[in-house]
């Protein structure tokens, strides 16, 4: 009775501080994008209410990485406070077990882990390719967001683009040369002295043309150049959003769409693809289950903290474990993406090594 009353009671404080370390991790992980956010607006003249959007489908693919570090936040200060005002050491004289004092946190690390699990499925992926979607759409719908003045740009339409004036407004371009080559048999080279998007009025974003005035086509194939004079020329733009499984970029695969591709093109596919794809696979379920191990950790550490200002101290110490967790983690990565080491054995090589020192830890703090 005792056991449970104190499991409702910690439970109580754990997760409103969770949701609040949920929403502090996300507001810093987006400063991190404000620079590129801002510049939409101010220079591309993208609406706020589109950049909000841009926002909301960043936060959801950041999930997967940010329950961890709340959690591991939560649990700390959660455990440090009970340590600072002798609650632990009350509960353990008054026949509570370390299990029972620590059940709070194995059961709320059982719950992110298992919502992190499923957000790093299917949710997170979700929000990646919608932000890919968004940001296609929009350097398709204003080439100024892609294509800047006196520069070569290679995101528009999958093609390489050049022009010394872009007007946005009126989405036309002058003094242009194009380099296409999504035939690979034949690239050609247009030079022209406007241009001009057209938009698809029934899809925005999906389906275009560029119509170019007064310039000349130009190929080479087998050694002999062709040049060709025209007066207006149209060149049609395939969707650059499409929702093709091929077309998605790993991080927005769900984890099935990971399995089949790992699966059914074993045999087409090269070895840096398999890599890229293995690691992304098991990246996705070492995260969720990272979850498992911050807490066990946060457990250990937050019981022996015993600061005056608990608060101060569970942050710091928070942030450092978290710090050095993804060092390690990033690291392992690299290795794993530049194929000097197995995927599977790199992704949980972290999540190893902090298993270890939670086990080591808690060890002691039950045996203390």
């Amino acid at each position: 009775m005792r056991s449970k009353l104190f499991i409702r009671y910690v439970l109580a404080e754990m997760i409103p501080t969770f949701l609040l370390g949920v929403f502090v991790f996300v507001f810093i992980l987006l400063m991190f994008q404000a620079l590129r956010l801002t510049e939409f607006v101010l220079v591309h003249g993208v609406k706020l209410s589109t950049v909000l959007q841009m926002m909301g489908y960043l936060s959801t693919s950041f999930l997967p990485i940010l329950f961890p570090m709340s959690l591991i936040f939560t649990v700390i200060l959660t455990y440090g406070r009970l340590s600072s005002d002798s609650e632990v050491v009350a509960l353990r004289a008054a026949g509570l077990s370390m299990v029972s004092i620590s059940a709070p946190a194995v059961l709320l690390s059982i719950l992110v882990s298992t919502l992190s699990l499923q957000t790093s499925f299917h949710i997170a992926p979700w929000g990646n390719r919608q932000f890919e979607v968004l940001v296609s759409k929009l350097g398709s719908m204003k080439p100024g967001v892609t294509i800047k003045e006196g520069t070569f740009s290679e995101g528009f339409f999958d093609l390489v683009v050049y022009a010394n004036r872009v007007d946005n407004k009126l989405g036309t371009l002058e003094d242009v040369f194009i380099y296409d080559e999504r035939k690979n048999e034949a690239p050609i080279t247009v030079i022209a002295k406007q241009g001009r998007l057209v938009q698809d009025p029934d899809r925005p974003g999906h389906s275009a043309s560029l119509e170019l005035t007064h310039g000349s086509i130009h190929r080479t194939t087998n050694n002999r150049h062709t040049k060709i004079d025209f007066s207006t020329y149209d060149i049609q733009l395939f969707d650059p959003v499409s929702e093709n499984v091929h077309s998605k970029s790993p991080p927005s695969l769900t984890i099935s769409e990971l399995m089949t591709l790992l699966q059914s093109k074993a045999q087409d596919m090269t070895k840096e693809k398999r890599i890229e794809l293995e690691t992304e696979f098991h990246k996705r379920i070492a995260i969720g289950l990272a979850c498992m191990v911050f807490g066990i950790i946060g457990v250990a550490l937050g019981t022996v903290t015993n600061r005056r200002n608990v608060k101060a101290g569970g942050a710091v110490l928070s942030i450092g474990i978290i710090v050095t967790y993804w060092i390690l983690y990033v690291t392992s990565e690299s290795l794993a993406r530049s194929g000097q080491l197995p995927p599977w054995f790199a992704m949980w090589l972290a999540n190893f090594l902090f298993s270890i020192a939670g086990v080591f830890l808690i060890r002691r703090v039950w045996n203390g």
